[in-house]
């Protein structure tokens, strides 16, 4: 409960009262016409009077209307011994005549000792007034004051080292980063081991990889195993619309964490501020330099004599200053690479812990299925495989549930209530069975998983393949071989029908995309060379690539476009063999789909026979799709899925 809050509410509360009663009281009351006591007997005898009143000291009288505020007062004297009715006899006033005022008993109202209660509330009344306008003024002013004296504290959240509850046993899959950070551990835990033999203390680590891989956890697991007080704060926290207010939120910050040390500061998204120097709007006054430049000086200036470690995380060190990451600022780097397959089964464990799991379900062969995935991912997957089990109202997490929620996630949900016609579910048919048959027939073309019609995400329907180990390394063989199997669903509606449909539109983008790319970036043409042709160009403010520079001439460039029209032209000449040759395959795997509208492995072997080439994985286990079309793998290692295309199509 907030105290001062509910103090400020009474306060009002008192006031409002009071303020009510007062204007009760000024429009409840009129003047009266002041009247000796003699002129007072006078009407009363005369029988003008309709009610009398009396008050401490005052009598008030009603000339015709009761309804109305008093006409007249008199003053009488205080505490009459007979009441009021005696002391008007007395001086002459007609009893029969006072009997017969309204009916009014009109003698000393002793309750009325009220009167000098009023006099003192109506003589403090504006003293309470001015005092409490003064008072909320000076709340006001003080308000003022600490809400500008807040603005440049740091928002750095403090954990003691006793609250952080992940250690380095929660974190899976990361062994190389985990054996650098050990080392920070020991550093807080055991300093003078190392200051004894003259080593000196990181200043910094700074934590670079994908979204997803582990960096804040790998923080908060430091901060757990040491046992240090933990500031975590988020790079754009810092930044403020007023220049100033960064860099003093980070002279506070590093003020705190002096006051607390030895312990750690985690920067989350430090690209936010520490973005290079001299690309912002604002020239030299921008509010984001201002601030790292503050953190430069604390990370390295005169003032290095502390025991504070600064982790920071960012998935773009590109564009960091180069001033942030030099030695003594940020001593070290630990890249968190996407997990492999032993360290996707070490964290498909740690997130199964604790959580009910059929007997069937083997942890070794999942991991094997999901190449590609982050830490993010497998606690995603996980998670949809609990929900796919409890939406069954099911006891324990079985393997099937693991491969629909593997579905989900890479796919997205069927989408079965989509209408569609005859025709065209006929199409998307032979349109996947042509991508798979061209992917099982070719050599080095990625097996063939799972081929389906049922509409999932933005595709009408999918032909899922995947690679069989993690290899990044692809020769111009696999990349010509990944071109043709996008190309098959194209070839066989040309083939089937005659025509070909829009469906392809999403195919054709990465067919184009992946030959041009071997040209211009992985010198993979004969014509042309080993040369890598135009030079990106990125505005580091902006923090992505805008365009690309041309660095060639008009010769070159024809050159380019007529490799990648021939690469496209001879694997679309590969696919078309490789389906008419195989045509009976082709029908077969076709109207199955119309049948059961998806085909797993083991079904699709026994369809298409042992001629092709069979994977080793174990059959009938769902997988993601190949590598990405873009060569240079930086955008994700599970790629695009080889579907039918997201132009509005068929599929």
């Amino acid at each position: 409960m907030k105290t001062p809050r509910y103090r400020n509410y009474l306060f009002w509360i008192v006031l409002f009262f009071i303020v009510g009663f007062v204007i009760f009281q000024l429009t409840a009351t009129s003047p009266s016409e002041d009247r000796s006591l003699s002129d007072v007997v006078a009407m009363i005898n005369e029988g003008r009077v309709t009610k009398l009143e009396a008050t401490l000291r005052e009598l008030k009288v009603w000339e015709g209307n009761e309804d109305g505020p008093a006409q007249y007062k008199t003053e009488i004297p205080e505490n009459l011994e007979n009441g009021v009715a005696d002391f008007l006899v007395s001086h002459g006033a007609d009893p029969e005549q006072i009997r017969n005022v309204g009916g009014v008993n009109i003698d000393y109202d002793n309750g009325s000792n009220l009167g000098p209660l009023l006099g003192i509330l109506g003589t403090l009344l504006p003293l309470l007034l001015i005092g409490g306008f003064l008072f909320l003024m000076v709340r006001q002013a003080q308000g003022s004051n600490n809400q500008a004296m807040q603005f440049g504290r740091s928002k750095a959240r403090l954990f003691s080292g006793d609250q952080s509850n992940v250690t380095f046993d929660d974190v899976a899959g990361v062994d190389e980063a985990k054996q650098e950070l050990q080392e920070v551990v020991e550093f807080l835990k055991e300093p003078e081991k190392f200051i004894q033999l003259g080593a000196r203390i990181p200043k910094g680590v700074l934590l670079v990889g994908r979204p997803g891989t582990g960096k804040t956890l790998l923080a908060k697991a430091v901060a757990g195993e040491a046992g240090v007080p933990f500031f975590g704060i988020s790079g754009s926290e810092f930044v403020e619309m007023f220049v100033g207010v960064g860099a003093s939120r980070v002279r506070d910050l590093f003020e705190q964490a002096k006051r607390h040390s030895p312990c750690i500061i985690f920067i989350d998204e430090i690209d936010a501020v520490g973005r290079q120097r001299g690309a912002g709007l604002g020239g030299s006054h921008d509010e984001r330099e201002q601030t790292l430049n503050q953190i430069l000086v604390e990370m390295d200036g005169f003032d290095t004599d502390t025991n504070i470690i600064i982790i920071a995380a960012t998935n773009r060190p590109d564009i960091l200053d180069p001033a942030l990451m030099r030695p003594g600022r940020f001593d070290r780097r630990v890249v968190i690479d996407p997990p492999d397959l032993r360290g996707r089964e070490a964290i498909l464990k740690v997130h199964t812990r604790g959580k009910p799991l059929a007997s069937d379900v083997d942890i070794a062969v999942i991991a094997k299925s999901i190449p590609g995935f982050s830490g993010a991912d497998i606690a995603n997957l996980v998670n949809e495989a609990a929900i796919v089990a409890a939406r069954k109202n099911k006891k324990s997490i079985s393997m099937r549930d693991f491969e629909e929620a593997t579905e989900r996630v890479i796919l997205g949900p069927e989408r079965k209530s989509r209408i569609i016609s005859e025709k065209e579910r006929r199409v998307i048919a032979y349109h996947e069975a042509g991508h798979a048959i061209v992917h099982h027939y070719l050599p080095k073309a990625h097996p063939v998983r799972k081929v389906t019609i049922v509409p999932r995400g933005m595709a009408g329907g999918v032909t899922w393949t995947m690679p069989e180990d993690d290899s990044v390394l692809n020769t111009t063989e696999e990349y010509l071989q990944y071109i043709s199997g996008l190309l098959g669903g194209r070839v066989a509606e040309e083939i089937v029908f005659g025509e070909v449909t829009n469906g392809a539109s999403n195919d054709l983008e990465r067919v184009t995309r992946t030959a041009r790319t071997m040209i211009t970036r992985l010198g993979m043409s004969k014509k042309l060379g080993p040369r890598v042709f135009g030079q990106r160009e990125e505005l580091v403010f902006l923090g992505r690539e805008i365009s690309e520079q041309r660095d060639y001439g008009e010769k070159v460039a024809q050159a380019i476009d007529d490799e990648v029209y021939e690469i496209v032209m001879q694997q679309y000449e590969v696919a078309r063999q490789v389906l008419l040759e195989h045509r009976d395959k082709l029908e077969l795997v076709a109207e199955r789909l119309l049948e059961v509208e998806t085909i797993g492995q083991e079904e699709f072997l026994e369809l298409v026979g042992e001629g092709g080439k069979v994977s080793e994985t174990p059959e009938d286990i769902l997988t993601p799709p190949e590598p990405s079309a873009d060569p240079s793998y930086s955008d994700s290692d599970r790629g695009e899925l080889p579907n039918i295309g997201t132009a509005p199509s068929p599929a």
